[in-house]
């Protein structure tokens, strides 16, 4: 009697507790293993180019790493999933636990095995003393190391899975973003780049833009290429700084599992209602935002590299959100909708609460009176100008870092806009409106 797995954000092999498990089942009833995939319209509808072309490139990798038995079905996973559980007699579908909100409403009603989830530990598994949800993060993260998390599962062997008839992996959507390499293999490799090359300086590098000093394994992550606790394996214990990040993600996941609308809704109002931008105002203010032609480099260099990479160094994902909000007075959820279409990382719980955080409007977030500035921001992390001049090609003949202010030179570079707002004043306002709201 077969067994179903039924892939869904945990496309690899190796430490895979709910492959696993339908393995160790089907071997129990001397049966085979269906490795399911479900084109789901709805994701597929909601999902931006550079991500629905790198899960094609995803799913080949695993077909392949199968052996070419993925079972790819096409339509809603409530009929599909019982369907292919008819047509072979299935006992049992296994599935990682679905945690963010449509995931979780998709599963009810529907007859699941499931073994493990997405994170090292589960969302809405930690609580505090007094039994409610941790609002803060710092003691979440406590709690998080204090309870700790399963060895990695190890990689199922002697090939169970089952021949079955299979629908088209989908063809990739064009899109002109330059994708990393998919699949459990090519991320494995990075994960051990990272370790040898990245890890001893990423405490000092990762808030650089201007220098490789991140993992780059936050797509890896979303697609379950791989899971969190096979990097948390891997880590001395001296790596408290990614240690701490990972436990961010873990975080974010935790406040959406108890907060299901703050995927679209603000935990806490930060400012009246009149202090957003609208109409045309709002509609050029993101207009020129989106297109990285604001006239703050530091900002359009990143929204750049989102259009060329479907990517954003973290540091730059902060400044242009409180850019978005606190200087151009546009809701967050504009910019989380940006992101979310042009993200190959794009991932429900990471990207809509770090936009909270920066909007100062979730859990233990950045107050809304921190206001990035971004030349200051500039300066800092891109000291010599380099990361600037890698994505705006305007401003590739002024040296240094007067490339953070090139309003400030005697002949402003030919093609580049004088900025769109002055920053003082914006921060001034923001400040006012934040001051109105209490009181």
């Amino acid at each position: 009697m077969p067994t179903i797995h039924w892939f869904r954000r945990d496309l690899r092999l190796a430490d895979n507790p709910s492959l696993l498990a339908a393995v160790e089942a089907a071997r129990a009833d001397d049966g085979l293993v269906v490795p399911l995939f479900v084109v789901d319209p709805v994701l597929s509808a909601t999902a931006g180019a550079p991500r629905l072309a790198y899960l094609t490139h995803s799913l080949r990798a695993l077909d392949e790493s199968l052996g070419g038995r993925l079972v790819v079905r096409h339509g809603r996973p409530r009929d599909v999933v019982p369907a292919v559980a008819s047509e072979v007699g299935a006992s049992q579908v296994h599935v990682t636990a679905a945690t963010e909100p449509y995931g979780r409403r998709r599963d009810e009603g529907l007859s699941l095995v499931r073994t493990g989830s997405p994170y090292a530990v589960a969302p809405g598994r930690l609580l505090t003393r007094g039994g409610t949800p941790f609002q803060v993060f710092t003691p979440f993260r406590r709690a998080w190391l204090d309870h700790g998390w399963a060895p990695p599962a190890p990689r199922p062997t002697g090939s169970p899975w089952a021949h079955l008839r299979s629908d088209s992996i989908p063809v990739p959507p064009a899109t002109d973003v330059r994708l990393p390499p998919a699949g459990e293999a090519a991320a494995l490799r990075r994960w051990q780049e990272f370790l040898r090359d990245g890890l001893a300086r990423y405490a000092t590098d990762r808030d650089r833009p201007d220098l490789d000093g991140t993992s780059r394994l936050s797509v890896p992550l979303k697609y379950g290429e791989l899971h969190p606790r096979t990097l948390l394996a891997g880590l001395p214990a001296s790596a408290d700084v990614f240690r701490s990040e990972l436990a961010w993600r873990e975080f974010h996941a935790d406040v959406l599992w108890h907060h299901p609308t703050a995927a679209h809704t603000s935990l806490r109002d930060v400012v009246p209602d009149d202090a957003w931008a609208a109409g045309r105002a709002e509609l050029a203010a993101f207009a020129a935002w989106a297109e990285g032609r604001t006239g703050y480099p530091i900002v359009d260099a990143g929204m750049r590299q989102l259009r060329a990479l479907g990517w954003m160094h973290n540091r730059v994902r902060m400044v242009v959100a409180s850019f978005l909000v606190k200087d151009l007075h546009v809701r967050w959820q504009r910019g989380a909708e940006h992101f979310m279409a042009w993200l190959v990382d794009a991932d429900v719980s990471q990207n809509q609460l770090n936009w909270q955080w920066v909007a100062g409007t979730g859990r233990d977030a950045a107050p809304y009176f921190r206001v990035f500035n971004p030349v200051t921001q500039g300066r800092t992390f891109d000291p010599s100008g380099s990361y600037v001049r890698q994505w705006v090609p305007e401003l590739r003949g002024v040296d240094g870092v007067a490339v953070h202010e090139p309003w400030r030179l005697r002949t402003p570079p030919d093609g580049y806009p004088a900025p769109i707002v002055d920053h003082a004043v914006e921060r001034k306002v923001a400040l006012d409106d934040f001051h109105r709201a209490r009181d």
